[in-house]
């Protein structure tokens, strides 16, 4: 029975705590040239104060003369929030770009309660940009839609 309870504590210390997630809906558009979006979800306190990002998806196997981070001052939210002195790519946040389609980001643990904005941030070569903003109180729920870049953007916190 030993050896059973450890592979279960094991397995409990090994996966990383959420404290919930974030959908986001990156829409089809139907468009002559498509190009996926970078995208940039950040949380930051309500009253203000250190931006966190939670997720950044653009092209990360881009290098050479113009290297995917290039474009990512495209993302001009995120990009004065903090994006500019983070170092890439960073470790459980650098992603690529992904297609249209619902995703699911998780949450951290250790988000106090409290009340936060969340942002999601989506730019695309050849065509628009656009940032959501989610009003959350954690524990909680909150939901916003984008207009044209982005769709639904749900958040569940516990």
């Amino acid at each position: 029975m030993r050896p059973s309870l450890l592979v279960l504590v094991a397995g409990t210390v090994a996966t990383p705590a959420v404290a919930g997630t974030v959908s986001v809906t990156v829409p089809r558009l139907a468009v002559a040239e498509y190009h996926r979006p970078y995208v940039a979800v950040w949380l930051e306190p309500a009253a203000g104060g250190p931006a966190r990002t939670l997720a950044l998806w653009y092209d990360v196997k881009k290098s050479g003369a113009e290297p995917g981070t290039k474009w990512l001052a495209d993302l001009r939210g995120w990009w004065r929030k903090g994006g500019r002195s983070l170092h890439l790519p960073a470790d459980g946040v650098s992603g690529a770009t992904r297609p249209p389609g619902v995703h699911t980001i998780a949450l951290p643990a250790d988000v106090r309660p409290g009340a936060y904005v969340l942002h999601v941030e989506a730019a695309r070569e050849t065509g628009g940009r656009e940032l959501v903003q989610v009003p959350l109180t954690v524990p909680g729920t909150g939901r916003a839609g984008g207009s044209h870049e982005l769709g639904a953007v749900t958040v569940t916190a516990r």
